[in-house]
Parts: C-alpha cells; structure tokens; sequence
C-alpha cells in the first residue's frame, strides 16, 4: 500500500455524514467527510499549501501542451497523489496553454482567478457532489478565458458545455477517482472543445500515465493511459 495520510501514510476513509475534526497541521476545526483510518485530518489548504508556485511555473512556460505543462505541476514537490490541488492545476495548464497558443488573456490575472475560484472546490466533491473538481476546473477555464460572469449570454453556455463535456468523459470511465486519470480526461476534453468553440488550437498529446504506481485504487487497464491499456 502507498502512503494516503500526509501525517501518517495510512489509508483515507470516507464517512457518511460530516463530523467535526481538527487539521493535524495548522489545527483549524472544521466539518469534513474525510480522515484517515488513525483519526488524522488534514484541511484543504494545508492540502494544498505551495500550490502558488505554479504561477511562476506557467509565466516562464512557452509550451502550447496543457498536458506537458500540468505534468510539471505534478512533479513540484506540494503534490500529492491526490487531493484538491488538481483543481486549480488543470485550469491553470490550460490557461497556460491556451495564451501560449494564441489566445487572448492577461495571464498573470487569469491565473490568479483561476487559484481562487479551484481553491474553493474541496476534496471529495468528485465522490460527494457528483462533480469532479478536475472537470469543474476545465469549466472554470472557458469561464476565465471567456469573460463570463452569471449575467453572460456566450460565455455561460460555453463554460457550462465545457464542464459537462469533462464529466461525460469522467463519468463513463467510473470510479474509484483518480486525480491524475481525472486531470488528463478534463485537459483532453477541453483541447478540443476550445478548438472547436474558440478557434485556440493547443497541442493534444498521448499520454501514458507514470503514476499508477502510487495510486492505491489504480483500475489498471479500464484506464485508457495505463501503461499497459488494451484498445
């Protein structure tokens, strides 16, 4: 088994209703669905703290690739496996991406949004909203680099297609999650749909995932980037 605690490395549960818990590290109290099996629990933001320095990251990034440029996001030393970080990060990349390309945006600005609207999607609303924080990002990128605000006409439809369309494609693979199979799918769908909506072309690569080592609930070859997939 991998490590799943960021205290202890033991396995996470998911309870039914919400309980009161204190983060082990910066000991705010707050209601959560998700510890591990020892009583550790750990916040959203603790989960994510160093996740700013992806801004760096993708305002010295010249890739039109979102999904090269989400891999690097992964390899920087604040994420973990899994967790709410991958909803900025898939928004991000493809913003990234997508100025990189060819589209209007005042990146830093975007990015910026783009921390602050991923950052209030918790943990778990994959398995507890029936919405997936990676896919919910891909939307919240055609909304950032659309301008749409609720009273928009455009903009909202297309953002809204966006997030169903990365859902779909969540959604017909099944669970249990997988952040990164997750990331990869909301990133995939969003290639094309801005190709198609916007006119923006990035780069859509083949990916084959190199994390399924880490990942304790891999569902091996129903994965289309498992190494070993079988068409």
């Amino acid at each position: 088994m991998k490590d799943e605690c960021l205290i202890c490395g033991a396995p996470l549960e998911y309870l039914e209703t919400e309980v009161q818990m204190e983060c082990a590290i910066c000991h705010k109290k707050e209601n959560t669905k998700t510890r591990c099996v020892r009583g550790h629990y750990v916040c959203n933001d603790c989960h994510t703290a160093g996740l700013d320095s992806i801004v760096g990251l993708c305002l010295n990034e010249s890739s039109e690739n979102p999904v090269e440029i989400l891999e690097k996001m992964m390899a920087l030393p604040f994420c973990h496996m899994h967790g709410p970080e991958h909803h900025v990060m898939v928004g991000a990349a493809l913003l990234t991406a997508y100025k990189n390309a060819g589209g209007v945006l005042d990146l830093p600005k975007a990015l910026g949004e783009m921390i602050s609207r991923g950052k209030r999607v918790p943990g778990g609303a994959c398995g507890f909203w029936g919405a997936c924080g990676a896919g919910i990002s891909s939307g919240m990128f055609v909304s950032i680099a659309s301008g749409s605000t609720p009273l928009s006409v455009e903009p909202f439809a297309l953002s809204h297609k966006m997030t169903a369309r990365s859902l779909e494609a969540i959604g017909e693979i099944g669970g249990p999650r997988c952040c990164k199979r997750d990331s990869f799918l909301s990133i995939l769908q969003a290639v094309d749909f801005v190709k198609e909506q916007l006119g923006v072309e990035m780069e859509k690569p083949e990916i084959v995932c190199t994390h399924f080592r880490k990942n304790n609930q891999c569902i091996g070859k129903r994965c289309p980037f498992f190494p070993y997939h079988s068409n």
